[in-house]
């Protein structure tokens, strides 16, 4: 005998939900902390946004200070402490996105191609990293499963941070 089994709405409701779910988790790594009210607003807003829709963590890291006229030397010790940091919360099992100047652009659709190919290799935590003043280390783009760029052109960090969260938050 075959048993039927009937879903209501509600239930139907939830299972599609669940289906259309991405990643489980999110974390955004940033090296320094924000400033500006303005900035800091606009982080809120669209974090507040993003945990509608996914477990979502922003871990700020204390930059290091830069002496005014830094040796290559001294300004690549800054570079390696900071990514030691960010490492220490990125898991092996992880994809981690590093902005870099030098990565690949995308489009909106892009984006959410990110999103399910990593929903595809059941991957369940997606972490973004953005760098200090100076940058990702060479070991924390090494890690990076992928490198993703904006633009040629530098922005400020604090910037960059709304300008991530805000397609993130239209991609998830």
């Amino acid at each position: 005998m075959t048993r039927v089994t009937t879903l209501c709405k509600k239930d139907v409701a939830i299972l599609k939900k669940w289906e259309k779910k991405l990643v489980y988790k999110l974390k955004l790594i940033v090296v320094g902390k924000i400033k500006e009210e303005y900035y800091r607003k606009k982080v809120a807003e669209f974090s507040k946004i993003i945990e509608k829709k996914i477990n979502f963590q922003i871990i700020e890291l204390e930059d290091e200070s830069i002496p005014k006229k830094a040796s290559d030397s001294i300004m690549s010790q800054v570079k390696e402490k900071e990514g030691n940091r960010i490492l220490e919360h990125i898991d092996n099992q992880d994809y981690v996105v590093a902005l870099c100047i030098d990565g690949k652009t995308t489009t909106k659709e892009g984006m959410k191609n990110i999103f399910q190919n990593v929903t595809n290799q059941s991957i369940e935590c997606v972490d973004f990293v953005i760098g200090g003043s100076l940058g990702l280390s060479d070991r924390v783009v090494r890690r990076a499963n992928y490198k993703l760029s904006f633009s040629k052109m530098t922005f400020p960090h604090q910037l960059m941070r709304v300008m991530l969260l805000e397609q993130i938050m239209d991609s998830i």
